[in-house]
Formats: structure tokens, sequence, C-alpha cells
């Protein structure tokens, strides 16, 4: 039988391994025997996950008592999972996602939240870090001299911003557009997991290394990140076609990075040409 010590060390990394997957959501399970003794008290759980919450910041949701018929946590379930129809299933991310003040970032300035805008059906997504003050005023991503940019970019591929979906990692402008923290990052992004799991895109591409990081779950510099593609499933979130394998993600400089240092462009269109030859696409013949 395994000692309480080993089991309460096993749990605790448990919790932080389904953390560092984006998970945070659970419920709890009676045990299926009545019989069934529970293996760790709810008290000692809270103490543990007191002692790592610099790993585990502090959510609303109800962590599971783990029982010897049920040692798991179950995933929440949320209402668009059913959903065939993405416009519909992007509406209900949106009303859950409601006037959001699960983060700090409302009480510092925002005139409103940021959803996402463009193609429900895209088969191309860009994934930045957050609104600034221009996407703050009008409701949309990328609408500021770096949204000028990305259009320029998108049409250099042959598309058009209206056939790709656009998106953002926290949904609300940081104060003086300063990079979105880390806790802001860990409670905005499940929704960001969900648009992704709805739309269900062929290629994603996280623009610059907030949107990279965060999306990967891997911290390493833009050298190491850019020129390859990574096999992406949105964490903590379901698609409702269960052919849908997931994405191929790309990695580029943010658009704003690009207007500071514009030698950077040609390595950034390296990085679209490879999205370009994987998605089929031919740049548009010149005028």
């Amino acid at each position: 039988m395994i000692q309480y010590p080993e089991l309460r060390r096993a749990l605790i990394e448990r919790v932080r391994y389904y953390r560092e997957l984006g998970i945070y959501d659970f419920y709890r399970r009676e045990p299926i025997n009545a019989s069934a003794t529970p293996l760790l008290e709810e008290a000692t759980l809270r103490e543990s996950a007191s002692e790592h919450r610099e790993e585990m910041p502090r959510k609303s949701a109800v962590l599971a008592k783990p029982v010897e018929s049920d040692p798991l946590p179950v995933l929440t379930v949320h209402p668009e999972q059913n959903v065939a129809d993405t416009v519909a299933a992007l509406r209900l991310i949106r009303e859950d996602l409601g006037d959001c003040t699960r983060c700090k970032l409302h009480q510092q300035g925002r005139k409103q939240i940021v959803f996402g805008v463009g193609n429900p059906h895209a088969d191309l997504m860009f994934v930045g870090e957050g609104p600034g003050a221009d996407e703050d005023t009008q409701g949309e991503p990328f609408v500021g001299r770096a949204g000028q940019l990305l259009n320029n970019m998108i049409k250099a591929m042959g598309l058009r911003r209206e056939e790709v979906y656009i998106a953002n990692v926290v949904k609300c402008r940081p104060p003086g557009n300063r990079t979105p923290e880390r806790d802001e990052c860990e409670t905005c992004s499940p929704f960001l997991m969900r648009q992704i799991a709805a739309i269900k895109p062929k290629v994603i591409v996280a623009l610059g290394a907030v949107s990279a990081k965060n999306l990967l779950a891997i911290n390493a510099p833009m050298s190491e990140l850019r020129g390859r593609f990574y096999d992406f499933m949105p964490a903590g979130a379901r698609s409702s076609d269960p052919e849908w394998q997931g994405a191929k993600l790309a990695v580029t400089y943010h658009p704003a990075f690009l207007l500071r240092d514009p030698r950077q462009k040609g390595e950034a269109w390296k990085d679209l040409q490879m999205v370009m030859k994987y998605l089929g696409l031919k740049p548009p013949m010149p005028v």
C-alpha cells in the first residue's frame, strides 16, 4: 500500500501536471463504492496546494477528492463542445467569458473585452499577446499600426484578413501596453484554447514570444522557437469534431516588434513562407 507521504507527493505532482497543461477546472465525484475510503483528506489537499501556490495560482474550481476507484480529476465539459456550428460555439464561449472580472486587468483601465475576429472556419489563425490602445477602443484585435502590418503580411500570403481568424492570449488591454503577466495569461488562455478547439484551424501562427510561450508552454528564446512546426492540441478544451487532431503551430515575430526592428521582416517572411507551403498558398502575382 502507498504510504501517506508518497501519496501526498504523487497528488501534488498530478495537480501540477494538469496545471502545466492548462487544465484548472475539476469537480468532485462521489466514490463508486460506498465503502471506498478517501486516500487523502481535503485539509491536506488544501495545505499541499498552498505550499505550491507559485506553481498553482488560486482558481475558483474545486479540486476533486481522490478515491481508490477514481484517482484522476475530471475535465469540465464546456457547453460549446456539443455544438457543431462554429459560429454558435464561439458565441457560447463569448457569453461564458461575459464582462470578465477574473483577473486584475478589468480594474486597470480596460474599456472593453477584445474577443477575436475573422472567419470562424479559417484554416489559418493568428494569435498575439494582448490588445493595445486602438484595439481596446475598437473592440477588435490588431487594428493599430501593428494591425496594419499584419494585414500586409496576410495579403502577401495571398489571403485577406477576412479569411483568417485573429485573437490574443489575453482579451483585455494591459495598462500602458505592458507585457501580460503570468497570472493574467493563465486566467485568460483557457478561453483562447476553447476558441481554437471551436475553429479547428489547420495552422496557428504565434505572433511573438508571449504568444508562443503560452501556447507551447516552452520557455525558450525566439531564435529557438522559430523555423519549425509544432503539433498543437489546445489544452483543457475539446473540439466538437472527433476527427480534428489538432493544428500545426509556427512561431514568428510580433508585428509590433517588426515595426521597431524592420531588419527582421525578412526572417518573418521566411516563417510565413513555411506556413504558405504547408497550406498550399501562393503569393499574389505582382500588378
